[in-house]
Parts: C-alpha cells; structure tokens; sequence
C-alpha cells in the first residue's frame, strides 16, 4: 500500500503533520484512505449534480469504515463543443483525464478509489486510470438524462441538431425550433439517448466496474443516490478482499463488453475507447474480433438515435442486467467474470427479468441477427473504419455514388446548408483524424443537418474523424489510416465513386490503381502548421484510431 509509505510510522510524522493541516483526525488517517474521483463541474449539464453523488459516496465510504478523501477530474461536455475548435480538446481529454488521475493518486496514495464521471471521455479516461493504478476501484456515473417532450413526442438532443437542419431546410419555422431548444433537455444528467455517455456507463456494468443500475438510473432519481452510497459502502469491500481492476477487466470481460455493446446499439465511439481500456489492462484488441462477435449476437435495443426508446426506458425494462440475461441465454458471454460486488457476473443476473420486450427485445425477436456496430475494410480503408449500422436505414446498407470531398467539418457544413449535396451522394470529410485533426472531432452538425434535411436515407458520410452517438444513417467514422498518415482517404476526388456494402463489410474507391499512383505524386499531404501547446504534444504521439487513438508511449 502506498499510504503505508505516507501515514505509517515516526518518519512520516511530515505527512501526518498535513493531513492535520487538512483536519484530519488520527482515527480517520487510521482507516482505509480511499480516494474520491469526482469529475463535479459547472459547464457540463451531466456533471452538474455530482456534487450531490459525490456527497452520498463519502457517506457510504463513512459508513462503512473508510475516509473519503475527494479531489477532481477534469471532463469536456461534447454537445458545447460541437462544431468549433473547442471538439478538437475533446478526446484529447481522455489522456489528461487517465494521466492526472494517476499523478494524484501516486502522490498521494490511497488504499481504493471511487471513479464519479459521467460524459463521454470521462468515463474511459477514469477506467484507463483505474487499470492502470490498479488498487481496488468502483465506479457510479451520473447517471443519464430524462428524455424531453416536443409534440407529445420524447426527444433528445440528436432531436435538436436535427431540427437545425430541419430549420435550414425550411421543414419547421422559428417557434418551433425554439420549443426544441428549450425542452429537448429538461433535467441535468448525461444526454438520454444511447449516445457516448451513456454506451460508456453501461458498458462499465458489463466490465464489472459498476454496479447495477450505473448506465441506467436517470440522474434525477432518487435511486441515484442510493446507488451512490452503495458504491461508497462497497469499495470498502474491494479494499478488504484485495479485488482490483485487472482482476475485473480481462481478456473475457472486454468480449463481454463487446457483446453486450453489438446488443444495446453503442456509440461508435467505444471503438476508440474499448481498445484504450485495453491497452491500459494488457489485454489485446483486434479490430476483427468486432465483426466476429457482432455476427453471433442479436441487435435488441433501438435507443435514441436509432429508435423512439431512451435511457429512461432501458432503466424501466431491466436495463444492462436484462440485456445480459438475454444473452447469457443464448451462450453468448462469459458470466465466470470477477465484478465490482465481489461476485461473478452469473451470480449478479440470475434473477434480472425483461419487463418490456419492446425496448429490449428478446433474442427470439431481435431487431437484426446482427450487432449495432460493423468495421467495414477495404482499400479505402485497409486498417478499418466504423459505423452504426443499428442507426442505418434498410436503403443505405449497401450503397454506391459519387464522392463530395471536403478538407474540413466546417467546409462540409457549409455546403450542407448551401444545398450542395443531393440524393446519392457520398460526403467524404478529411483532415479530421486523432494526429491530422488534431484531436479527432466528433461531427454530429452535418450528420444531424442531412437527417433534417431528410437526406439520411439517401446520402453516406465517411472520415478519418469520428462521429456523435447521437448520429444516425451511414455515417462511416474512423478510417483508418488517416488522411495526415498518407491513409488513402487522402487522394480522393470529387465524382470517384464509393462503394459501402455493410452487410459484408466492405468499402471501396473505385479508381485504378495506376490513376491512385498518380494522385499520390502530384496530391502533397496536407499538414496543420499551426497547432500549438497540447494538440501539439497529441498530434505527435497519437495513434491511429483503429488503435484506438492511444498515446504511444
């Protein structure tokens, strides 16, 4: 124990001296420290009342026996950042977020930790940092966003990025566009849709991080703050049985996680997360194994954006355990896995139950015998690229047209709204990779502004950058290699015809290659001059994203 290095003994009479300075009393410095990671703030609607589960965790750790001793993490609210430089600082965080959380915890030392995060790189830079501590750690998020009303229908924010387009296409007038605004996000928490966040915090159950209800219980619940105290009580359990996070997160709990992603319709962003978490624990992660797992296991889940359900449905109907359930029956995860309560996974969902077979549906009666998510490879990608195929319309499964090539997200928007793309067309935007970005945007205004425009059965968007949980249609994100790393992404033009087939997992430039030759000579690679202080440091020492977009270290 590093504490033991700090508190213990005549010769760490200074430190002790300092944790009198704090207040601290001899009583507490003689239980078990345990750190609370609370990622509190003031600017991100899913962080605004963890002051409030960061206060029931203390009380739990008090309660059972520990000193909760809280200090911060960082996070960026990815909504506020869309469609400016600020998305640029967004994945970027999750490095920040893993590092700092190590810096403190070493310097300081404590006996387990309670993560508190709750919006996108939140979650899996605290899970990169409590794998690569490794001292007993659990984790309650924020907990998800009620859905808002506008019509008599439940919305989201996917709701309000498409009604931009929506706007801008002249399909709704003024007023109604300010009724979105005002109620598509009516309680704090983290957005209620199956977006990012909210992939993230349940997966952390299917990891064994969480307890149950960690990706489900609406922020605003009660049962919330239940949970909370509960994980405060709990990681005074982990601290006396000596579980810790790679007992948890192996080999078989990230297949797991996959699994359980492929049923619940994930963000495509787990793509870039799960093989960080990975790394982080030692354990290897192929980007084949997506295709391989996704064959076997069911689509159950239509949230928001792919469907008319939300979070608060999920919690409803049974939430994460009810999906594993479902597939646990058909043999399809690996239930022996160590968890957060100290039990195996079989033994936490023996008696969960579907109560609504319409938001999850039973594997007799899946959405589509196939998962949420595909990696599509081909010569436009060789190394792979990512979509959610779950959020795709039947007609875009397979797809063929011409390219319309843009340098940036902001060159593609502008011609979005100027009514430049039209039925058939691929949107090819470049330059927008974790180096050539730098820091990899999430792009949810042109995909939110074709699906207002009504074009999202009819038009494809491929980049090296990624795409919001809160996109839906054939959105192809990470393309791997990059445009910046020479990826061939890099030499198309405008008319090459691209060719999607989801289904077999292909996709392909149609160009001779005797014509690609030609553009590699004549077509210089563009690179960002101006990039200053940490995108600088990124962009230097980040990989590709099929690698999850790690910092090579």
């Amino acid at each position: 124990m590093i504490k033991e290095k700090i508190v213990d003994g005549f010769n760490n009479a200074p430190h002790r001296s300092l944790y009198h300075a704090l207040g601290y009393t001899e009583e507490e410095m003689a239980r078990p420290l345990i750190g609370i990671v609370s990622s509190y703030n003031e600017i991100v609607p899913g962080h605004i009342n963890l002051d409030k589960i960061t206060q029931a965790v203390k009380m739990g750790v008090a309660m059972a026996g520990g000193t909760p001793i809280m200090f911060p993490a960082i996070t960026v609210c990815d909504g506020i950042a869309m469609g400016h430089v600020g998305m640029k600082y967004s994945l970027v965080t999750r490095d920040l977020i893993a590092d700092s959380t190590e810096a403190m915890v070493m310097a300081h030392g404590f006996d387990g930790l309670v993560m508190i995060p709750n919006c996108d790189k939140n979650v899996p830079g605290l899970l990169m940092a409590a794998a690569r501590l490794n001292i007993p750690t659990v984790f309650v998020s924020g907990g998800p966003m009620l859905a808002g009303r506008v019509g008599g229908k439940k919305r989201s924010l996917s709701s309000m990025f498409e009604a931009v387009g929506a706007y801008s296409a002249g399909k709704i007038d003024e007023c109604e566009l300010c009724e979105f605004e005002k109620k598509v996000c009516p309680t704090c928490g983290s957005c209620s849709g199956m977006y990012t966040a909210n992939s993230m915090n349940c997966l952390t159950e299917v990891l064994g991080m969480g307890l149950e209800g960690n990706g489900t219980i609406p922020a605003v619940y009660s049962a919330r703050i239940e949970l909370a105290k509960h994980a405060g009580m709990q990681i005074m359990e982990l601290v006396r049985k000596n579980i810790r996070p790679r007992d948890i997160m192996t080999a078989a709990a990230i297949r797991n996680a996959i699994t359980a992603d492929m049923a619940l319709g994930c963000s495509t962003n787990s793509m870039l997360h799960l093989p960080a978490i990975a790394n982080e624990c030692g354990v290897e992660f192929n980007l084949d194994m997506v295709n391989e797992i996704s064959e076997r296991t069911p689509n159950l889940c239509h949230l928001a954006p792919a469907g008319p359900t939300y979070m608060e449905d999920l919690n409803e109907a049974g939430g994460v355990y009810a999906v594993l359930k479902e597939l646990e029956d058909m043999g399809l995860i690996d239930t022996s896995v160590m968890t957060c309560t100290g039990k195996t996974m079989a033994e936490n969902i023996k008696n969960a139950r579907n109560f609504d077979q319409e938001v999850i549906r039973p594997v007799s009666n899946p959405y589509s015998k196939t998962g949420g998510i595909a990696v599509l490879r081909g010569n436009l990608a060789p190394d792979g690229c990512v979509v959610k195929r779950s959020a795709v319309a039947p007609e875009m499964l397979v797809h063929e047209g011409p390219a319309k090539v843009y340098e940036s997200e902001e060159e593609a928007i502008a011609a979005i709204y100027a009514g430049k793309i039209v039925k058939g067309d691929v949107v090819v935007i470049r330059y927008e990779g974790p180096a050539g970005g730098p820091g990899m945007r999430e792009m949810l205004s042109p995909t939110s502004a074709i699906a207002g425009m009504g074009l999202d059965k009819d038009v494809a968007l491929i980049t090296d950058g990624r795409f919001s949980g809160a996109t839906r249609g054939a959105s192809i994100g990470h393309v791997s290699p990059e445009a910046v790393s020479g990826g061939l992404i890099a030499y198309v033009k405008d008319g090459d015809i691209i060719s999607i087939n989801i289904p077999e997992y292909r996709i392909e430039l149609k160009v001779p290659k005797e014509e690609l030759e030609a553009r590699r000579a004549e077509m210089p690679i563009k690179r960002k001059t101006d990039i200053t202080g940490y995108l600088k440091r990124y962009s230097a020492m980040v990989s590709s994203a099929d690698k999850g977009a790690i910092i090579n270290r």
